[in-house]
């Protein structure tokens, strides 16, 4: 495949990019500062650019099959600027699979039915901005016609990849306090060849 990946110099999108590199396909990233990947990402072709940019999201979608977003609130708007422009490209160019990686806020509360866990006594957070920031691109991205899967990680530490981990539906799994950055890297790249959680958010924890 031929794939668009945003926030390729994050912590865990450049892990992303080297499970996709190593697997064959070629990866486009779109990156501010194409200084800051690291030198064992082995991208197909580096866009410097910006994706909250209109031109620099369609020149480089151009030809792929797929986007993965992993791109952070970074303390401002990126979010809720890039998503539109990512979900226009794709339906203009009929692409369907959109993979993103939000936060463990955006999912359903337990303990209070109706509300998202930031929403909720359920968050230890006391602000709310960053989850507010992907609250809305989660509402842009189910009101497309994308094949969407948000992958929801609750505490993020740096970590290699076990494989041993538990995800759920629409929810954090039961007393789920962190994930690492690379079971998160490759659950996430997993589900670009699985429809398990078409059109859902999924909590993921250890």
């Amino acid at each position: 495949m031929k794939l668009l990946l945003l926030g390729a110099t994050g912590r865990v999108g450049n892990e992303i990019a080297r499970l996709a590199a190593k697997d064959g396909h070629q990866v486009n990233v779109l990156v501010r500062t194409p200084e800051k990947l690291p030198s064992d990402v082995n991208a197909f072709h580096v866009y410097r650019g910006d994706a909250t940019v209109k031109e620099d999201i369609e020149q480089a979608i151009e030809g792929c099959d797929a986007v993965i977003s992993t791109l952070s609130s970074d303390g401002g708007t990126v979010l809720t600027e890039a998503v539109p422009l990512v979900i226009k490209a794709m339906q203009d160019r009929c692409i369907k699979r959109l993979l993103t990686i939000g936060t463990a806020g955006i999912l359903n509360s337990r303990t209070d039915p109706g509300l998202l866990r930031y929403q909720s006594s359920e968050s230890k957070r006391k602000l709310t901005r960053a989850a507010r920031e992907h609250h809305d691109a989660y509402l842009a991205i189910k009101e497309s016609s994308l094949e969407w899967t948000i992958v929801c990680p609750t505490y993020l530490p740096d970590g290699p990849p076990t494989g041993s981990y538990r995800t759920e539906k629409d929810f954090l799994p039961l007393d789920g306090k962190q994930i690492s950055t690379g079971d998160t890297a490759q659950f996430a790249y997993k589900q670009l060849s699985s429809e398990e959680f078409l059109h859902s958010r999924v909590g993921i924890a250890y």
